[in-house]
């Protein structure tokens, strides 16, 4: 008998079917990697797990325990811990304060045994080997922080099996080196892992076995040992052949955003020209500037030095603003920057165009619709109703319809910031092959990514940032994963102080 069995789960919402007739298993002491696109079933099915939704038929078994209409509370008191990839941390709380959060240590009077609340969670992070001040505000803490103490306060809850939904987006290459030893280690005390990952390589460093979804469907499930990366990828897509799109070459335009010694918070003295219908890549070690780079330029950042250019305007701290109107950022995270979760998708799509044009006072709901279904059929947008909530869509449905946000609104300067985060492989592909074509079509593009692959498959150049400086530019011809390690860590100074003592 597993450790889990959820048999024979069936979903439905109106006249569509989420989930027919799956089944999972999940043995004590393993990590199990659950695959598949954007709504492939795999969220419906661990919302059911987890009690949020009821399943319209089938059953789970967990720990010896049978469940046919689980709630919420009856799920985590048995052990079931659910990390979100968008991050469910309170930031005006202290790191403290949110893993005891609705769990506080009081005394007999009421009060929040706050020093003791401390000291608990400064031994459970020293017993996980994870460096964060119990006592820091999480509004200071980075993304891989963050990230790490929502896993943390899953572990302090004694979960028996946590699933962990793209729990390296925000992580670094020691953050993930570290989530992954301390998995191991959990997995040596009989903890149990569901982890739901689009990255074949960490799925191939971590999981024991696998289970694919698709459309609803179990495809198949087995020892990752035993199958390959381009297997398992043939069947998450359905497809019996995957063509990689190789990177073609364009000629440019003349220069279309000039940066002259600009500084800011978190960057230094960064000079780059960048050309129409260019696409330039940025990367880097997490922390490296690059984020905060996109920031300044788009005018959520202030300009603390130096100036740059945009479509012939010269941009100061003064008319930061005019960005606006020539760019669009689509930001990291698009659960907090991105999303207005009680706005349906063809709001969410329509708002930046009405915001740019405060001329227009009356929204036009046919023409939004209109400009829309171009998007939709353009960017192969997978929503069948927009009266929908914006939440309604898989996370590479609603990147895809924030994208198309930012060309709806007529942006020369796509300024895109990790925008395949959390992003199935299909979905992937039409990002890269929308991003090739508004490039084709004279639209400049900055890509934030530290996916190198991505970087080889469409970017032009790739500007290395390391410490909030441009440390290498790199022709697309000279990109691959050791240089631009080299340039994003000091090594290559380091070489050179080596051989010039």
């Amino acid at each position: 008998m597993a450790f889990l069995e959820m048999n024979h789960i069936s979903k439905a919402f109106g006249g569509e079917q989420a989930l027919s007739d799956v089944s999972l298993h999940i043995e004590k002491g393993e990590v199990h990697a659950l695959l598949g696109e954007n709504g492939a079933g795999k969220s419906t099915l661990m919302r059911i797990l987890t009690g949020v939704l009821q399943a319209d038929s089938g059953a789970i078994l967990f720990d010896g325990i049978r469940y046919t209409s689980p709630t919420i509370q009856e799920m985590e008191a048995a052990g079931i811990a659910f990390v979100h990839q968008e991050l469910n941390v309170i930031n005006d709380l202290s790191v403290a304060d949110n893993i005891f959060l609705c769990r506080e240590k009081k005394n007999w009077l009421g009060f929040i045994r706050i020093k003791e609340q401390i000291a608990l969670t400064r031994k459970l992070f020293s017993d996980l080997g994870v460096n964060i001040d119990p006592e820091a505000m999480v509004s200071t803490l980075k993304p891989g922080e963050k990230q790490l103490l929502e896993i943390c306060r899953a572990l302090y809850m004694d979960a028996k099996l946590l699933i962990l939904d793209e729990p390296t987006t925000s992580l670094s290459s020691d953050e993930i080196e570290r989530l992954f030893e301390i998995i191991n280690n959990l997995k040596k005390q009989g903890k149990s892992f569901i982890f739901i990952s689009h990255k074949m390589p960490e799925i191939f460093t971590i999981a024991d076995r696998y289970t694919i979804f698709r459309n609803g469907e179990l495809i198949s499930t087995g020892h990752i040992c035993n199958t390959t990366v381009h297997k398992l990828t043939l069947e998450m897509v359905g497809k019996t052949e995957i063509i990689e799109n190789e990177y073609v070459p364009r000629t440019l335009g003349e220069p279309f955003l000039e940066l002259s010694h600009l500084s800011g918070k978190g960057i230094e003295d960064v000079s780059l020209t960048v050309r129409k219908g260019e696409i330039i890549a940025f990367t880097g070690l997490n922390g490296c500037g690059t984020n905060e780079l996109f920031l300044t330029l788009y005018g959520v950042l202030p300009i603390r030095g130096g100036s740059f250019m945009l479509d012939g305007q010269k941009i100061t701290s003064k008319n930061a603003e005019f960005t606006k109107k020539v760019s669009g950022l689509l930001p990291a995270d698009r659960m907090d920057n991105s999303v207005l979760p009680d706005l349906n998708i063809l709001e969410n799509f329509g708002i930046s165009r009405h915001v740019l044009r405060p001329g227009e006072f009356f929204l036009r709901k046919k023409a939004d619709l209109l400009r829309f279904n171009e998007q939709k059929q353009a960017i192969n947008i997978k929503a069948s109703d927009t009266e929908e909530g914006i939440l309604t869509l898989s996370g590479g449905n609603m990147q895809k319809v924030f994208l198309a946000r930012l060309l709806n609104a007529g942006a020369g300067l796509l300024i895109l910031d990790n925008p395949t985060q959390g992003v199935d492989v299909g979905a992937k592909e039409d990002i890269y092959k929308t991003i090739t074509a508004l490039a084709q079509r004279g639209k400049t593009i900055l890509l934030n990514t530290m996916e190198i692959p991505e970087v080889i498959k469409v970017a032009d150049r790739c500007a290395v940032f390391c410490e909030g400086r441009l440390a290498k530019v790199l022709n697309h011809d000279e990109v691959t994963e050791q240089t631009v390690m080299l340039y994003a860590t000091h090594a290559v100074e380091q070489e050179r102080e080596n051989d010039h003592p």
